[in-house]
């Protein structure tokens, strides 16, 4: 894994805020398998999805994705270098919510080349867990 309990956690390379990545997105991770520890906001999985591609946990980004969209499998770009996550905005997708959307900038590297994903997602609660369904 790319990040130890002291790095900046990925999601969070470009924020004010910093969070190690055992405070911010591991627990999220490590908890998905039991469904202890869940996102409480679409922003929180989707920032734990970010971190998810960077680290190369294709299992926890198949696991957080809706059924009804979901690919039965998923191959990572191991060559794909990850450097930054921008939210641009979200509506809705609190703790109460059902139905969530974050716009994002996700940041990398292509060869020598500094490049973007820019992406609205929608996400949906259900059971209490969210989920990334689509991109618009």
């Amino acid at each position: 894994m790319k990040n130890s309990s002291q790095t900046t956690c990925s999601c969070r390379e470009l924020d004010s805020v910093k969070l190690s990545y055992q405070e911010c997105c591991q627990p999220f991770h490590d908890g998905r398998a039991d469904q202890s520890v869940l996102p409480e906001t679409a922003e929180q999985l989707m920032r734990s999805r970010y971190s998810a591609f960077v680290e190369g946990l294709a299992p926890y980004l198949l696991e957080t994705w809706h059924e009804s969209t979901r690919p039965q499998e998923l191959e990572l770009d191991p060559q794909m270098r990850w450097i930054g996550l921008e939210i641009i905005k979200t509506r809705s997708g609190g703790p109460q919510a059902r139905r969530g959307v974050v716009e994002f900038a996700a940041h990398y590297l292509d060869g020598q080349r500094e490049a973007q994903q820019h992406e609205v997602s929608t996400f949906v609660r259900e059971d209490g867990a969210w989920f990334y369904l689509d991109a618009l």
